[in-house]
């Protein structure tokens, strides 16, 4: 399992680590932390604190700093469990105001460490970040799902950039909403734009042609495809 390019764990501040633990990608994650870090006994205790480290991970960190390996939530009694899925239940809105709150303090390198490894919840926080370098690599991380690239290239706040790379990615594209969104987007750059007319259905360039954000180039060439289409 390669890593990233310019992704070093063994680097990242214990800031990083410690968003990352919290929002990971995927359980690999955790792995690439420890192999990282066997020589960082303050990130391999973050691991050990960590509720979601897997358990081969917990007992091979707990091994190296000579600690007792903590017992598998899974072997908790299952009021236990319950009382802790409602606990974070009610304080949903408060941890994720508390996430982008330490995320805004990042400097932009640790910001694109975790755009390329953090959770969905990490991606739906840098997807908005001002730099535009951060929002690209959200889009290379691997586990950003279609929904996400959706909501992208509906966003007109995001920039140019990364429309062009999503415009450019094959298996998004293929997606119908996507060739929608890109569309409708005023910021996609018309020589995009016009590139995906003639792939949308009529009901929908109606909708756009009327769409007076959208460049009005695109526009009149959406128009003059609906003149063709109904000869």
């Amino acid at each position: 399992m390669g890593e990233l390019i310019g992704l070093d764990l063994s680097i990242a501040s214990e800031e990083v680590i410690s968003i990352l633990l919290e929002n990971p990608a995927d359980d690999r994650v955790f792995y690439e932390i420890l192999e990282a870090n066997r020589h960082r006994p303050e990130v391999l205790r973050l691991l050990y604190e960590c509720r979601r480290t897997p358990e081969p991970v917990m007992k091979e960190v707990a091994s190296i700093l000579s600690l007792p390996v903590k017992v598998s939530r899974e072997l908790a009694t299952e009021e236990a469990a319950e009382a802790e899925v409602e606990a974070e239940t009610e304080s949903q809105e408060e941890r994720t105001k508390g996430l982008l709150q330490r995320i805004q303090r990042l400097r932009v390198g640790e910001k694109i460490q975790l755009a390329l490894k953090g959770g969905k919840e990490i991606r739906s926080i840098l997807i908005r970040d001002p730099n535009k370098e951060v929002v690209l690599k959200v889009l290379e991380n691997p586990k950003l799902t279609e929904s996400e690239v959706e909501m992208v290239a509906r966003n007109p706040s995001v920039p140019e950039e990364a429309l062009r790379y999503i415009s450019k990615k094959r298996d998004w594209i293929r997606r119908y909403p996507v060739k929608v969104a890109l569309v409708g987007n005023p910021k996609t750059p018309p020589g995009i734009s016009t590139t995906f007319i003639s792939h949308l259905r009529m009901t929908d360039l109606v909708i756009l042609e009327k769409n007076k954000n959208i460049p009005e180039v695109v526009r009149s060439a959406i128009k003059r495809y609906i003149k063709i289409k109904k000869r």
